[in-house]
């Protein structure tokens, strides 16, 4: 066994799971080839590693080599897109675990946030296109919210980034934008307010390159 293997092994017992088997059914990976990776019989691949670092929110280059921080802060997912007329799509329940995308920010992000690409004019001079919003991934009260600067997902199913009002009575809320018209009366399944936010330019997508130049050109 390797010490990549080890920390594999170490990595999925902090995230709660008690077997190899029971992480790879819930994650979807092939029992057999993720026993391989963590008992020793093929030391973890460099492809691999970070699909299993998101799995144990453990870093991928520490995963391998064992250094640099445990855990990867500056790097989140890409749960959505917020378009022309700020809302956000896909729906949240067609997105994977793993997110439509990762992006690398420019400093350290809670846990629990989760990105949207801000496409589109409506919300500008706040927010222009290409900008990544940074919302912690946790239902909020909408009530809370009031005033606030906020990602929702309305009853009906659609999803904005707006700034919540009070609406015309209890339970319903009006979102406001600054180049749109204000949409009124409106019941709220979830919200989260906006977290941060990275200009245009100063995020990237993390492809295979990135992902390498993360694990420092480690190699199989």
């Amino acid at each position: 066994m390797t010490d990549s293997n080890e920390r594999l092994r170490q990595a999925r017992e902090r995230a709660g799971f008690p077997s190899a088997r029971s992480a790879a059914l819930r994650f979807c990976w092939i029992p057999s080839t993720y026993a391989s990776h963590e008992n020793g019989q093929t030391p973890v691949p460099v492809k691999d590693a970070p699909k299993y670092a998101r799995a144990f929110k453990v870093s991928a280059a520490w995963l391998l080599t064992g250094e640099g921080p445990l855990k990867q802060r500056n790097i989140v997912k890409v749960m959505g897109v917020i378009g022309a007329g700020a809302e956000i799509t896909p729906e949240q329940e067609q997105v994977p675990p793993e997110g439509l995308a990762e992006v690398e920010v420019p400093f350290p992000v809670p846990d629990d946030a989760i990105a949207f690409e801000v496409q589109g004019e409506s919300m500008w001079p706040r927010y222009d296109p290409g900008d990544i919003i940074l919302c912690r991934n946790r239902e909020r009260d909408p009530a809370d919210l009031i005033g606030s600067e906020a990602a929702v997902r309305t009853t009906a199913g659609h999803r904005y980034l707006k700034r919540l009002r009070r609406g015309a009575r209890k339970g319903i809320f009006d979102l406001e934008s600054f180049n749109a018209e204000l949409i009124r009366g409106v019941r709220i399944a979830w919200a989260s307010e906006v977290h941060s936010v990275v200009r245009a330019g100063q995020w990237r997508t993390l492809n295979d390159a990135g992902k390498r130049r993360l694990l420092g050109g480690a190699q199989a």
